[in-house]
């Protein structure tokens, strides 16, 4: 067997493993150089656009509205954001063509059947009354709990909800008083989640919702 060979047949590999690692690093550089660039670029659009479709969401839920104000809380009072503030968890103020309160749009999420059900409610502290309401995410089952975004019936429930006093769940066909919210026969789970979705989260805000109003009136 001749071994001349053995040498440079070696220093062949060597070179053959670095030319791959250096391509692959390459590579990698111009992958993450595109996918960082992309993100710079496609991110103010896709945030825009998330913004856009809220809003869009708010003059549903807020029957007259014709402007919004972007609000934060810090725990003991409400601050006006400016157009290009974020916040993680805002809250909208809808006002008439006059500048007079329309309501309160106020996200809110619980868990459902299959995952987190994301919503916006409209509320009028002047009525202490939900005025509106759009799912705006969920994986409920198709054809059963996501009624709760489908049924006509189920979403009249919040037109016009009185949340003075306690909020209750009805069944389907037992709804008697104006504080209740009828289910959906075969998505009770899902529009249960929905009536907790409404419950806790206005028994969160209507305190400081009130004193802010109350404020401003």
């Amino acid at each position: 067997m001749d071994t001349n060979n053995l040498p440079h047949i070696e220093t062949e590999k060597g070179s053959s493993s670095f030319k791959m690692i250096f391509t692959l690093a390459i590579a990698g550089l111009f992958s993450g150089f595109f996918l960082a660039t992309t993100f710079i670029y496609t991110d103010p659009v896709i945030q825009n656009n998330k913004k856009e479709e809220m809003f869009a969401a708010v003059y549903e839920v807020l029957p007259g509205c014709k402007t919004i104000e972007t609000l934060e809380f810090d725990g003991s009072t409400f601050h006006v954001l400016g157009e290009n503030e974020i916040s993680e968890n805002p809250i909208f103020l809808g006002k008439d063509e006059n500048g007079g309160f329309v309501g309160f749009a106020i996200p809110a999420s619980e868990p459902g059947f299959q995952d987190l059900i994301s919503a916006l409610i409209g509320y009028d502290p002047n009525t202490d009354k939900v005025i509106g309401m759009k799912i705006l995410d969920s994986k409920e089952t198709p054809g059963l709990g996501d009624k709760i975004f489908k049924d006509e019936a189920f979403k009249t429930n919040f037109l016009d909800l009185d949340v003075s006093g306690t909020i209750e769940f009805a069944k389907k066909g037992q709804k008697n008083a104006s504080n209740q919210i009828e289910g959906i026969t075969g998505a009770t789970i899902s529009s249960k989640a929905v009536t907790n979705l409404l419950i806790n989260s206005i028994s969160s805000w209507k305190a400081p919702i009130k004193q802010y109003a109350d404020g401003r009136n």
